[in-house]
């Protein structure tokens, strides 16, 4: 059924209609990074009801998967840092707190996120070069094989995906106003 002309959709329409392609995609990339079936549930489940209240607040966000990502990403990070404050309390109470003790996790994970983050942003041959040799460590004859290319030309192309990605992560890196706010 088409709408009149300016007549714009109801948001809380345009989520639910979103929602059957979102849910995976959503889930998937916390699984992927949580690695806990039952945490990735709960934080999708938070995820998409923090897009229902803003919704439901006005005015409209427009509504897509990368904006749930992003939700989905402070979701995660918010639940890191309660874990880690529990954590932190935990220790202090058990008079176990000290400074030569303690590793900080969160200074990893920011990496790891931000390493998949700049992999996101490469063209899709050099995600797939880089995934394959490196997430999935392949060696470079089974990686040109896959990407229907000379061993030859897969270094090379290789050899210009690392320095695209090391480019674009110290430059992401280096952003001291880097902005994590999914609106903007």
């Amino acid at each position: 059924m088409e709408r009149p002309a300016g007549v714009e959709q109801d948001p809380g329409i345009a989520l639910l209609d979103l929602y059957d392609e979102a849910l995976p995609q959503v889930y998937g990339y916390l699984l992927a990074r949580c690695g806990q079936r039952a945490l990735a549930e709960d934080l999708t489940a938070e995820t998409f009801l923090a897009a229902v209240e803003a919704a439901r607040r006005g005015p409209p966000h427009a509504v897509s998967v990368g904006w749930l990502i992003g939700v989905a990403r402070h979701k995660l990070v918010d639940h890191w840092r309660r874990a880690e404050r529990e954590e932190r309390g935990l220790r202090l109470v058990s008079g176990s707190a000290r400074d030569d003790w303690f590793e900080d996790p969160w200074d990893e994970r920011l990496d790891a996120m931000l390493a998949r983050e700049v992999l996101g942003s490469l063209g899709p041959h050099h995600r797939a070069a880089l995934t394959l040799r490196y997430l999935d460590g392949l060696p470079v004859p089974e990686v040109a094989d896959l990407l229907g290319r000379t061993v030859h030309a897969t270094e090379a192309l290789l050899v210009r995906a690392r320095k695209a990605f090391r480019g674009s992560y110290e430059e992401r890196l280096a952003a001291p106003d880097r902005k994590e706010d999914p609106d903007a």
